[in-house]
């Protein structure tokens, strides 16, 4: 019986360690013919529960490619891309969809908030996208900003807040709902290297302290100091020197 015990207790970190994303050998091609650009080369990377992840890269390499076949938001030309243990290529696009509103959180370089709404406002109308019910949705909202330092701003408008205080905006709607997983595309590419710096703090904090995983892109060699890895992206392949942050 001991033996069986143990045998659970193992299972049961196999099954934490295995990773929340797989993408594998994902080719994405654009265009026929001599027209066709390759985005992705095979590129595979997998992602690990509580992880932060830098995909690095020049413009034009790829990342946000990549970026977008991991949200589900298009699909590879080749290979294929696991969420857990279900493979996307046999996903339909209502089931893509659902996965996004509860397991996948996205933030864009742009911040994408609602210019007439408040803070709280562009985080309860995130919720409501994903279709959380209206019983739930302030304090999930009210519990999101305060989380990001937002308490005392929740209900400015974005051009009352600041370029950092807008993009946290677009970090408590990504989380609101709780996923699993959270994709940025360049998220501090708007902000000065302090502001940088201080979301890549919410970022740690919530790998620390919710278990989320983030991968995010970035060009900033400041930021990349402060992940648990970096994997190069150079025309449209991963390269082998991903880089292990201790």
């Amino acid at each position: 019986m001991p033996l069986e015990e143990g045998g659970l207790v193992l299972r049961g970190l196999e099954a934490s360690r295995a990773p929340i994303l797989d993408v594998r050998n994902v080719t994405r091609v654009f265009g026929r013919g001599e027209t066709q650009v390759f985005a992705l080369r095979g590129a595979s990377l997998s992602v690990g529960t509580g992880s932060l992840i830098a995909l690095k890269g020049r413009s034009g390499s790829g990342k946000t490619t990549l970026l977008n076949i991991m949200g589900a938001l298009d699909a590879p030309s080749e290979g294929s891309i696991f969420y857990g243990d279900r493979d996307g290529r046999r996903m339909s696009e209502q089931q893509k969809n659902e996965m996004r509103k509860k397991e996948i959180g996205l933030i864009f370089q742009s911040f994408a908030l609602v210019s007439h709404l408040s803070a709280f406002e562009n985080v309860e109308l995130g919720l409501r996208i994903a279709g959380v019910p209206a019983s739930d949705r302030k304090r999930l909202a009210e519990d999101a900003l305060s989380f990001v330092g937002l308490a005392q701003r929740m209900h400015h408008r974005p051009q009352e807040l600041s370029g950092g205080e807008q993009q946290r905006t677009a970090i408590a709607r990504a989380i609101a709902h709780k996923p699993k997983l959270i994709l940025a595309d360049e998220p501090t590419a708007e902000l000065d290297s302090r502001m940088g710096k201080q979301i890549i703090e919410v970022f740690r904090e919530l790998v620390g302290t919710l278990g989320v995983s983030v991968v995010l892109t970035t060009h900033d060699p400041h930021i990349m100091d402060l992940v648990d890895q970096v994997h190069a992206l150079e025309d449209g392949r991963i390269g082998s020197e991903g880089i292990k942050r201790v």
